[in-house]
């Protein structure tokens, strides 16, 4: 089980139930949930700082991403994590893109990100996790 969890996603729905299966399922103790990229970056910019004093700060270990967002969408919260060297910090981070297409050049695009392990279409589900469980 993993400690915490940050679903990235503007759909209060769609939070709201990557929150209830992930809780569900028992797949981590903590999920956090931020309504576009800038809020998720804010959280990653507030925890920097700390984490630096204190590595035994738990942070989100995985991270579900929505790409098309207002105000911050995936792909500038992606360049941003990258260009503020978060994947230096937060080592065992690593992000999910969960996106409602699946557009082959996204799928790629996404891929090329260090940081992203996979490409899933949403919405996410216990079978989901199920499969992830295995593979973290």
């Amino acid at each position: 089980m993993l400690n915490k969890i940050l679903c990235v996603d503007d759909d209060a729905i769609t939070l709201m139930l990557c929150k209830k299966v992930i809780e569900r399922v028992a797949f981590a103790n903590e999920v956090l949930t931020a309504k576009n990229g800038e809020e998720a970056i804010n959280y990653f910019n507030e925890l920097a700082p700390k984490y630096q004093i204190d590595q035994s700060l738990s942070y989100p270990k995985l991270i579900f991403l929505d790409l098309n967002m207002p105000i911050m969408n995936g792909w500038e919260f992606l360049d941003n994590y990258l260009q503020n060297t978060y994947q230096d910090l937060f080592t065992e981070a690593k992000f999910i893109v969960l996106s409602s297409t699946i557009d082959p050049q996204d799928v790629l695009k996404a891929k090329s990100y260090p940081m992203v392990i996979d490409f899933l279409s949403k919405p996410i589900t216990k079978e989901m996790l199920e499969n992830l469980k295995s593979g973290l």
